[in-house]
C-alpha cells in the first residue's frame, strides 16, 4: 500500500457519530451530501477547509454512539484519507474497514501530532511519521485480507473481485 499523506485536523475523546454526520442529514444516502456536512457540529467549515488526502486526528473512542455506516462514509467521501485515534468505538472500526476508509490506533500518535502537522502514514508496516516534527509512531498494522478490502474500497467491491476471479 502506498503512504497516506495529509495534513492532520485534531479533534477530542468521544467524537460520536452524530458530531462526525449530524443526524438531521441522514435522510439522503448520496455519499456527496453526506461529505459537505462531515464534522460539522464540530467545524461548521470543515468541509471546506480540508484537501483530499488530508488525515482525522483524534483521542479516544472516536467513532463512538449509534452504528450508522453514514459516518465513514462522509469521512472518506470528503477526502479524508485515513484516520488516526487513540481507540475507535468497535461498530465504526468495522464500518470504516468495510467501506475501505484506513483507520489506526496509535495512542501516542494521537496525542502528540498537533493541527496543521503534515503526517505520513505506512499501513502495511503500522508506522505513523509527523513530517513536521520528525516524530515516528506506530500502530498494529492490518491483517493482510483487511489491507486487501482497503485496497479494493471496501468489503463490497473486495467480494465482487474476488468472484470475478473465479470466473
Amino acid at each position: 500500500m502506498a503512504d497516506i499523506r495529509g495534513k492532520a485536523w485534531k479533534f477530542g475523546d468521544d467524537v460520536d457519530t452524530d458530531v462526525i454526520i449530524p443526524a438531521r442529514y441522514l435522510s439522503t444516502s448520496d455519499p456527496q451530501e453526506l461529505a459537505r456536512h462531515c464534522m460539522e457540529d464540530a467545524d461548521p467549515e470543515f468541509f471546506n477547509k480540508i484537501n483530499k488526502g488530508d488525515i482525522i486526528v483524534a483521542r479516544k473512542n472516536f467513532g463512538c454512539g449509534s452504528s450508522r455506516e453514514h459516518a465513514p462514509l462522509s469521512i472518506k467521501e470528503a477526502g479524508i484519507s485515513c484516520v488516526i485515534a487513540d481507540s475507535f468505538a468497535r461498530i465504526f472500526y468495522r464500518n470504516a474497514i468495510n467501506i475501505g476508509l484506513p483507520i489506526m490506533e496509535s495512542p501516542e500518535a494521537a496525542e502528540k501530532i498537533s493541527p496543521g502537522d503534515e503526517v505520513s502514514v505506512d499501513l502495511e508496516k503500522g508506522i505513523i511519521q509527523n513530517e513536521t516534527t520528525g516524530e515516528k509512531f506506530y500502530a498494529a498494522p492490518f491483517p493482510e485480507f483487511m489491507q486487501e478490502i482497503i485496497r479494493a474500497g471496501g468489503l463490497i467491491d473486495y467480494v465482487k473481485g474476488k468472484l470475478a476471479e473465479k470466473e
